[in-house]
């Protein structure tokens, strides 16, 4: 067609829709270990990436061998290309999938094991290697740069959070500084009512040239399926859009001529190709989604909207036009979602909670005070993307002056903080109030219960969706069970320090470090009940034969070597699993006799405490509010019986256990 009109681009995005992945640092960590291992063949360095589809395929097959994907893809130089562009877009990767400067630090951090903070800001390693990095990354939209976390940072400085919809439909939106300050502006203007998040996606899509083209050439020319097709800006190609000239049809009939369509609209919005965009236009007309109800009812079902109340056939190709891109930019945006969530997830300094979207607290200090000069950098692109360099080599404006963080850190809590110390001592207290509402809100008594009942028939989609997708089943098991013992123990003791794990910036866990200490190490005080101990927490959900070849033998060790390293202290061992192998059992009860040697053989201990029990126990003490005095108590008595293995546990444990059932405490 001669006034053919091309699609331009309005958003941005980090990373590719076509690769989402659980346990997201995990699987950046482990991508980059086997390139620069799959880059080390000899046979593969120097060979050509981009346009390579022989490579490519060859790295799929890699990672299948690795057991880091399974099945085959229909297209393994595809696929390969769609694991790796996003770890290429941050920095992490070259364009060649060659491992970069940063790339090399993110792997050293990761083989360290050690991810403990290094930085002002008191977020982990990797994190704040992740934030340098998105602080670099940039997004080419229509021929101009954009760094989408920066102007992230920016936005967020001056509406203080956002909200999902900001978040998702209006953030990236903000392709440059006037649309920015523009969105900026109609979010504080929105949050008064006098402007919904819909209006200003329109309100940006209509200041584009090819929109206002499009629009014009609506109002100007004929009618056809071809017209519609052109103005429909379909990125896969125009005759996807062909759908759309039979709405235009059907709705122009029932404005204009009253006609009883309302079923063959419903029919003509599942021809759609995108089933959001078909699903958002039946919410949008339809007051019931259901066909027998549209087909009795007829016109009657309809919403009130705008389009079906014109009176003149431009504003009906207005309101038509308006709708259309709406609900597919809507559709688009809302793809992007949860792929910008996850990187910016990955700083560790954003958190999303509460349906808003905010900074921590130090990084939000640090934030507001050179949110001004940010704008210097949003929209240009920098050649360090690559390297692992330091804020302030990145940009001068990123510096960070601790006395004015400091400061303003004070101001924000209350409480005078003048180094890194006092800093740290606040930004725990905070942690702890923000911990504690999160067992309120997410994990109460019977959430936890529940949340044991999945792990016991490992029901793994509903614990992700519960918890978190950031983390493998195990490490969840160790944070629920580290929030249980927190609840029994009267939510006394440091457990965001007990629990072996790392933890995201809204305090849900993330698997990503090694072992070899036990899962959680909890100390306590003398008090009335007991004498100052501290006690290891093991936990498992191996079953069976696993259990016996996986546990005993870690278990013991890990409470030998402690008991060895502090032989001032009185300690023992909690087993927690699933279901108990009687195996495991014996062994354990044997313990209290036998010996346990250092790896040299110099130092040792006789006997060792070690007291297993089963979710389904547990379940019980959280289920009647049993305290850890009880607890103690309990398994201290039972650790002195002298029955047998197979008897003593149900003598000891379960039976003690279910006495609690209906007895107040």
């Amino acid at each position: 067609m001669a006034n053919e009109i091309g699609f331009k681009s309005y958003c941005w995005a980090i990373g590719t829709t076509s690769y989402r992945t659980d346990k997201f640092n995990m699987s950046i960590e482990m991508q980059m270990k086997l390139l620069k291992e799959f880059r080390n063949f000899p046979k593969n360095k120097g060979r050509l990436w981009a346009g390579n589809n022989e490579l490519q395929a060859e790295y799929y097959e890699f990672l299948k061998n690795k057991e880091f994907v399974k099945g085959d893809a229909p297209r393994p130089d595809k696929d390969a290309r769609e694991k790796t562009s996003g770890l290429r877009d941050i920095g992490l990767l070259d364009d060649e999938r060659n491992v970069t400067a940063a790339g090399e630090a993110l792997i050293e951090i990761s083989q360290s094991e050690d991810f403990t903070s290094d930085n002002l800001l008191e977020i982990p390693r990797d994190s704040y290697l992740y934030f340098k990095q998105l602080l670099k990354t940039s997004n080419e939209v229509n021929g101009k740069n954009v760094r989408p976390f920066v102007v992230f940072l920016y936005v967020v400085s001056k509406v203080e959070y956002l909200t999902y919809d900001e978040f998702t439909y209006l953030l990236p939106l903000c392709v440059d500084r006037e649309t920015t300050d523009n969105v900026i502006e109609c979010i504080l203007s929105s949050r008064n009512n006098s402007m919904n998040y819909e209006d200003i996606i329109l309100s940006v899509l209509l200041r584009m040239e090819n929109y206002k083209k499009a629009l014009a050439l609506l109002q100007e020319e004929e009618i056809t399926e071809e017209l519609i097709c052109n103005i429909g800006f379909n990125r896969k190609s125009a005759r996807f859009d062909k759908p759309y000239y039979i709405l235009y049809n059907i709705l122009k009939n029932i404005v204009f001529a009253k006609d009883n369509l309302a079923l063959e609209l419903y029919e003509a919005t599942k021809k759609l190709t995108n089933s959001k965009v078909g699903g958002a236009w039946r919410k949008h007309f339809f007051s019931s989604n259901a066909r027998s109800v549209i087909a009795r009812m007829g016109l009657s079902v309809l919403n009130a909207v705008p389009i079906l109340k014109v009176e003149s056939e431009k504003a009906f190709n207005e309101e038509f036009f308006k709708i259309m891109h709406l609900f597919k930019a809507k559709a688009t945006l809302s793809d992007y979602f949860d792929l910008n969530r996850r990187y910016f997830k990955i700083t560790d300094i954003v958190l999303f909670e509460d349906d808003k979207v905010k900074l921590d607290v130090l990084p939000k200090c640090y934030i507001e005070n050179i949110a001004d000069n940010l704008l210097d950098i949003a929209f240009e692109k920098t050649d360090l993307i690559s390297e692992n360099a330091k804020l302030e080599d990145i940009h001068p404006c990123l510096a960070i002056d601790t006395d004015k963080l400091y400061q303003k850190l004070s101001r924000a809590l209350g409480k005078n903080v003048t180094d890194k110390e006092s800093a740290r001592k606040v930004i725990k207290d905070e942690r702890y109030t923000r911990f504690n509402k999160l067992i309120d809100d997410k994990f109460d008594k019977d959430t936890l219960i529940t949340l044991f009942n999945h792990f016991e028939s490992r029901n793994d989609d509903e614990i992700r969706t519960l918890v978190t997708d950031n983390a493998d089943i195990p490490t969840i098991f160790e944070y629920v069970l580290g929030i249980a013992w927190y609840v029994i123990s009267d939510r006394k003791g440091d457990v965001l320090d007990y629990m072996n794990l790392s933890l995201e910036a809204d305090l849900l866990p993330k698997t990503h470090a090694g072992g070899g200490e036990a899962d959680i190490v909890w100390e306590y005080e003398k008090s009335e009940w007991y004498p100052k101990h501290t006690l290891l927490i093991e936990a498992t959900l191996a079953d069976g034969s696993n259990q016996r070849r996986m546990e005993m033998e870690p278990v013991s060790r890990h409470l030998g070597e402690y008991c060895i390293a502090h032989p001032e202290d009185e300690a023992y061992c909690v087993f927690v699993t699933t279901y108990l192998n009687i195996n495991v059992i014996s062994d354990f009860r044997a313990r209290r006799y036998m010996e346990y040697y250092n790896a040299t053989g110099t130092d040792y201990i006789t006997g060792m405490k070690i007291l297993p029990i089963q979710t389904s126990e547990l379940k019980t003490l959280l289920r009647f509010d049993v305290r850890y005095p009880q607890i103690y108590k309990m398994l201290d008595k039972a650790y002195n019986s002298s029955e047998a293995p197979r008897e003593w546990y149900e003598n000891n444990i379960v039976r003690e256990t279910s006495f609690y059932n209906g007895q107040e405490i």
